[in-house]
């Protein structure tokens, strides 16, 4: 995370709302004090692209506030229901609050604070406090009108805890760590090529953890980052979705855990699963009086970020795929076919009917922030002729290690050789990263899932022009910024749809 850098069934729909909704400008947006960051400053975290955005943001922060006014003489705040998404990155936490339309009414992020235990860093701490500190950033005014709150977080980030008192019995494995001990384990009882046989999947750091420790197994439960943040606020301790349970070998098609994972002796460790966007249970009391949220607010189960990020840019169709461009990439393709094929680091997510295919490679944003500056990546995109390809080839990872389209824990970067021209470095860096990118769709298409019709672009990536364009080209699609962006944002569409 940021400290390296930078997952019974009742079915309920996860499928966004049509894409009428999603042009609707937010009607308000809250600026906050000490490190919380209004959406329109943090648009330069990662902004890659030219000015014009600039211009547009603050076009569009003026709309917001002059509706935000109006809304509140109008009074329509008074009658709105609100449904709270938060999300929980590699880097830091974000909300959305919107209405039944979609409309966000306000956003807001914080970076984690860097608390330390010894020579690491505090994440239990960390998140928590981060948590609390979004709760209270959201408008006084507004937090009696949210009827309903989810999460998502990182996929794969385990915590294990005791199921008697809450305490963590070791200290969270997070989403870009591997269990090697725990691989052959894991490979010995689970079918080939599963999504499981990963050193990073959540049951190698389950069946690790297992194997080093010598107490509180009894007790134990499992949790994954944004189960163990929703429990904070029910106080439910063991409930999952299927979204964050698929690499710890829940199946989501059986609805079931299979047989070959519920016959080890860690099965009693494995949480309970619910369909994403499930009632849970009310906000706990003490939570709701301090913060003025009403007595019918609910907490429904979350997902993971990437799956949040696909239902935010509403790509609805099959053959509609959505690249998350973050500290690292992220491919999420809807197809009617399931696919799952560890070697390739490739697995399948169920989305209603249908599945999102894809996988996350540890190339993307945070190799560029190793090499330039906000303001260089800015200015020397505009010397880029993205409709020029680039001679160099590189195979940008900011560590050593990549999970996907290659699944190699000991792949080393490939970064060199480095030209003068700093503008043709980083070129070269984009057109790579989009290598990278076609040849993550090209897989999914010969392992048989649905051919790639349109890419939808989320994440600070999605702000540089030239980079879009160098994609398309290389993609050979039609490549476009979603509309909406955030995972935080579809995380607050899983609230919305809990209360349908």
């Amino acid at each position: 995370m940021a400290a390296s850098l930078h997952h019974s069934i009742t079915v309920c729909s996860l499928l966004p709302f049509s894409s009428q909704h999603s042009s609707k400008k937010s009607i308000s947006t809250a600026r906050f004090r000490n490190n919380t960051v209004d959406k329109s400053k943090s648009r330069n975290r990662m902004q890659l692209g030219n000015n014009t955005h600039k211009s547009e943001s603050r076009r569009r922060m003026g709309l917001q506030r002059s509706n935000c006014k109006a809304s509140l003489m109008n009074g329509d705040e008074a009658e709105a229901k609100l449904y709270l998404g938060m999300d929980f990155g590699t880097s830091g936490g974000r909300y959305a609050v919107i209405d039944k339309e979609g409309v966000i009414h306000s956003e807001a992020k914080r970076d984690y604070p860097m608390f330390m235990n010894g020579d690491t860093v505090d994440w239990v701490r960390s998140w928590k406090t981060t948590l609390f500190s979004l709760l209270e950033d959201i408008p006084i005014t507004m937090r009696s009108l949210i009827t309903s709150i989810s999460i998502d977080g990182t996929s794969a980030t385990t915590l294990i805890l005791d199921s008697k008192t809450g305490e963590a019995l070791a200290r969270p494995l997070l989403y870009n760590e591997s269990c090697p001990d725990a691989l052959p384990i894991v490979k010995s009882i689970a079918p080939i090529n599963h999504t499981v046989c990963s050193g990073s999947s959540t049951l190698c750091k389950l069946v690790s953890w297992w194997t080093s420790s010598d107490s509180s197994r009894e007790s134990a439960v499992l949790m994954h980052q944004s189960d163990w943040l929703l429990w904070l606020l029910h106080g439910k301790i063991g409930v999952s979705d299927y979204n964050n349970a698929l690499k710890v070998g829940y199946d989501p098609e059986l609805e079931s855990y299979p047989p070959w994972l519920k016959s080890q002796p860690y099965s009693h460790v494995l949480p309970t699963i619910q369909a994403p966007g499930t009632i849970i249970s009310t906000l706990k009391e003490d939570i709701r009086t301090k913060l003025g949220f009403p007595e019918d607010c609910v907490v429904c189960t979350g997902t993971t970020d990437s799956i949040a990020a696909f239902l935010a840019a509403r790509a609805t169709q099959p053959g509609k795929a959505v690249t998350s461009l973050g500290s690292t990439l992220a491919i999420k393709l809807l197809s009617t076919t399931r696919i799952d094929d560890a070697r390739f680091g490739v697995y399948s997510h169920r989305l209603d009917d249908k599945w999102l295919v894809g996988g996350a490679s540890n190339t993307g944003g945070a190799v560029l922030r190793q090499l330039f500056s906000d303001e260089q990546l800015e200015n020397l995109s505009v010397q880029i002729n993205p409709m020029e390809a680039s001679p160099l080839d590189y195979y940008p990872l900011p560590v050593e290690g990549e999970r996907f389209p290659i699944a190699d824990p000991k792949m080393p970067p490939r970064l060199s050789p480095r030209p003068e021209c700093d503008a043709a470095y980083l070129h070269g860096i984009l057109e790579s990263i989009a290598r990278i990118e076609a040849k993550g769709y090209a897989l999914l298409k010969d392992l048989g899932a649905t051919k790639v019709e349109e890419v939808f672009t989320a994440g600070g990536g999605s702000k540089n022009d030239k980079w879009t364009k160098i994609r398309e080209r290389v993609l050979g699609l039609p490549v476009r910024r979603a509309l909406q962006t955030e995972a935080a944002y579809g995380a607050a569409l899983l609230a919305l749809k809990a209360t349908e």
